[in-house]
């Protein structure tokens, strides 16, 4: 692993964590409209090993851009992994507020204004999650076969983990660093969305609470999804298996 060409700002206090493998087409695309809604923003790429030059292109962008920075990593090394790589790097570097959003354009960086507005009420959440599936959500161009999977896959964590989050498995999200600085993160080893279960649970058993906030999602239009049957898998073992453990200790917890 590389350590980041520049660091940050005094001044700056969010840091968007954008994994990236293979996402050559998108990337300058993204960061343009993520520094457009928030200026102020600063954004770290943890590319997992990209074989397609979204590595070089992090690099170019990171020499020109003070509030971009970079951590190369030696593979892929999956989805959480390489959001707890880069919320240790923003815990150290001093950050406030730590944003998971994907680098395929399926969040909307335009949403990141209000869903951090939200989170920094005094009466707001601990976690904003840019939520599909609340009223005012929505997804664009998603295949059928996708939007079941998720709907099917949220609802069967809401039954077994007894949580009323409607979208658990979203990966647009908005942290307080020091809510993650206090996490035993060293025993996270989630590969894919059920990451976004695992902190989620974390969150909320240390008294945490959750807003959704409604977006559009829309499927990306440039490369190729990283979704896949060992990433389902997992999910439902795991899941299942956490479900198990919190029916056993009689937890349940609500979102705002």
């Amino acid at each position: 692993m590389t350590s980041p060409h520049t660091s940050p700002s005094e001044g700056f206090s969010t840091l968007i964590v954008l994994p990236t493998f293979n996402e050559a087409g998108n990337l300058d695309w993204i960061l343009d409209r993520i520094l457009v809604s928030i200026p102020r923003g600063h954004v770290l790429i943890v590319d997992d090993a990209s074989s397609d030059g979204t590595g070089e292109i992090a690099d170019r962008r990171t020499a020109a851009d003070p509030r971009i920075h970079v951590l190369h990593r030696q593979g892929k090394l999956g989805l959480g992994s390489a959001y707890i790589a880069g919320f240790r790097w923003g815990i150290e570097e001093g950050f406030s507020t730590l944003v998971e959003m994907d680098a395929d354009g399926s969040h909307p960086p335009e949403s990141l204004p209000a869903m951090l507005a939200h989170h920094a009420d005094e009466a707001g959440a601990d976690l904003v999650i840019g939520s599909r599936w609340v009223a005012g959500g929505s997804v664009v161009n998603w295949p059928r076969s996708r939007q079941l999977l998720s709907r099917a896959g949220n609802a069967y964590a809401r039954l077994v983990l007894r949580l009323t989050v409607k979208d658990v498995t979203a990966g647009f999200r908005v942290y307080a660093a020091s809510d993650i600085a206090a996490m035993d993160l060293a025993d996270v080893d989630s590969k894919g969305y059920c990451f976004q279960v695992d902190m989620t649970l974390r969150l909320l058993d240390a008294g945490g609470a959750v807003f959704e906030y409604p977006i559009e999602f829309r499927e990306r239009e440039r490369g190729e999804s990283k979704m896949s049957r060992a990433i389902v898998i997992e999910a439902m073992l795991r899941v299942t298996l956490w479900g198990m453990q919190r029916f056993a200790r009689g937890l349940t917890h609500r979102s705002l």
